[in-house]
């Protein structure tokens, strides 16, 4: 693909394009990348726009997002204009009746709260992007948490219903960022002040060196257990 680029990250590049390809021909008629915006999201945007440009892509925007999150939005639907980026928000009567019933902030008192605020703000967002999909793309590697070892590039995604692509999967952090930094992909300003996972800003923090890529996220909880729910084994209600 590139000069730039190392022949062992080259030929991820090609599989990725391969996987790319074949998946827009397979779910012609319905298949989205859910871009979180984080380094692997960028570099997956990047690889879309040169060899899949006709797969839609989408972001939650759950009302909490930093600052930083949505500058690099803006920046990149200029620098990807072949691609469309489409926001879905949480419904302001769901937000509005979770704040009253628990406080703004009741993330931090306990994990069911934490994963009602984000069945409110991401999941039931999630839900409208994948209606009528049948397959969707994220960029989840294996190498960012215990709870995402065994990801498969394709697999069933039983919680949401629909085939579930991680193109990725087998990606490193170094293999990400020798991307970015090569092709010159736009990425968020907080990944230069030792943010390497970025959710709603309440929630994420920055980290030490030597710490889990994803420590920084929900820091107060089991590390067992720090999903959004985005990902889920089974379908995730709230009540």
């Amino acid at each position: 693909m590139s000069e730039q680029l190392s022949a062992e990250l080259n030929a991820r590049v090609e599989h990725v394009a391969g996987l790319l390809k074949q998946a827009a021909a397979d779910y012609s008629d319905g298949i989205v990348f859910a871009n979180s915006l984080g380094a692997e999201d960028m570099v997956l945007t990047d690889l879309i726009s040169r060899y899949a440009p006709g797969i839609g892509i989408f972001v939650l925007d759950t009302g909490r997002l930093p600052e930083e999150t949505l500058k690099l939005l803006a920046d990149a639907k200029v620098q990807y204009p072949q691609v469309g980026f489409k926001v879905y928000y949480p419904e302001a009567a769901d937000v509005e009746a979770f704040v009253a019933d628990h406080g703004i902030n009741a993330f931090y008192e306990s994990q069911d709260l934490r994963k009602g605020c984000c069945f409110v703000r991401k999941i039931k967002p999630l839900k409208r992007a994948l209606a009528d999909q049948k397959a969707w793309i994220t960029g989840m590697r294996r190498e960012q948490s215990v709870t995402r070892d065994e990801i498969a590039f394709s697999e069933w995604d039983q919680g949401n219903g629909l085939q579930k692509l991680n193109p990725l999967a087998d990606w490193s952090e170094k293999d990400i960022w020798a991307y970015i930094r090569a092709l010159d992909v736009p990425y968020n300003a907080l990944h230069d002040q030792h943010y390497p996972s970025i959710g709603c800003a309440p929630c994420t923090r920055a980290i030490s060196m030597g710490e889990d890529v994803r420590s920084g996220r929900w820091w107060w909880e089991n590390a067992d257990n720090r999903e959004c729910g985005l990902h889920p084994a089974t379908p995730l209600k709230f009540k």
